[in-house]
């Protein structure tokens, strides 16, 4: 298996049916995964953050915006916050990428808040989008050094605005201070119930304002955002080994069955599933 953009073996990529369906996680903190499925991979879901990833071998089948998509070794996916999709091999012999998880407020630092970049499609055929997602993924065995990782997102989403199909009539009266304010407030009150009364007095922004602002620049709406900043913290604690049911309470939510219907959703696989394709046993 090839580097699509150096013809270089890929270090850590493993033949296609090896032993089974895995999933393999990059160190350091960007989410960046390597994986192979023989099957259906996940069912529909939607995250809020851009997916990027490369297929390196097998097709790499997917509904999105409601059309099925095939994506071939060394193409580019480029999924946007939000948008529900699914994943599954187009072939008997499954199919094996990797993906790198972007959120939206990486990319407004960059962008200095503008509306989000959308692709048309979800697969590139831009050259910069290619080689921007190549910066991030080629490395794979090695944390992104700082700086580096700062410079590829920065690449990244020139990439994305210069190669955006986002129709030019978009609204773009927006208040990017206000709305990351809100973001802020929801990062720090994971575990708190939280109103829109609340997010309009850290604001100063009318609540309806704020809501579209929000859903234009960080691309889904201030309470999946909160939803989605539990779950990543759930799934930290679930990698340490923590019970499911303490996790579910210790991140805000009513009860183990909530968050995983919350998991499912968000993810297209249940706790207990995505644990196992890490290969990390499941605790009570």
């Amino acid at each position: 298996m090839c580097d699509p953009f150096s013809n270089e073996p890929y270090p850590s990529a493993r033949p296609l049916n090896e032993r089974g369906d895995w999933v393999l996680r990059a160190p350091g903190e960007l989410e960046r995964l390597e994986a192979y499925f023989a099957g259906v991979a996940y069912a529909p879901h939607s995250h809020d953050t851009y997916a990027l990833a490369w297929t390196l071998g097998g097709v790499q089948s997917f509904t999105y915006r409601g059309a099925a998509r095939h994506s071939l070794a060394g193409r580019t996916l480029v999924l946007h916050p939000d948008e529900k999709h699914d994943g599954r091999a187009g072939t008997e012999i499954g199919f094996h990428y990797r993906v790198v998880y972007v959120a939206p407020e990486q990319i407004q630092l960059a962008l200095g808040g503008k509306p989000l970049p959308f692709i048309e499609g979800g697969i590139s055929e831009d050259p910069r989008l290619d080689r921007a997602v190549a910066a991030l993924l080629r490395e794979f065995d090695q944390p992104l050094e700082p700086l580096q990782g700062q410079d590829a997102l920065f690449d990244l989403a020139v990439a994305l605005d210069g190669a955006s199909t986002t129709p030019s009539g978009q609204r773009k009266s927006f208040d990017y201070r206000a709305a990351d304010l809100a973001r802020q407030y929801l990062c720090d009150c994971l575990d708190q119930p939280i109103q829109l009364d609340d997010l309009e007095d850290v604001s100063g922004r009318n609540r309806w304002q704020l809501s579209r602002d929000f859903r234009l620049l960080f691309g889904t709406s201030p309470y999946r955002y909160l939803i989605m900043r539990r779950l990543d913290r759930a799934k930290g604690l679930m990698i340490r080994g923590e019970s499911l049911a303490g996790i579910a309470i210790d991140c805000g939510f009513s009860d183990q069955s909530h968050m995983t219907r919350q998991f499912r959703k968000a993810y297209g696989m249940t706790p207990k599933q995505w644990l196992k394709t890490l290969g990390i046993a499941l605790q009570k």
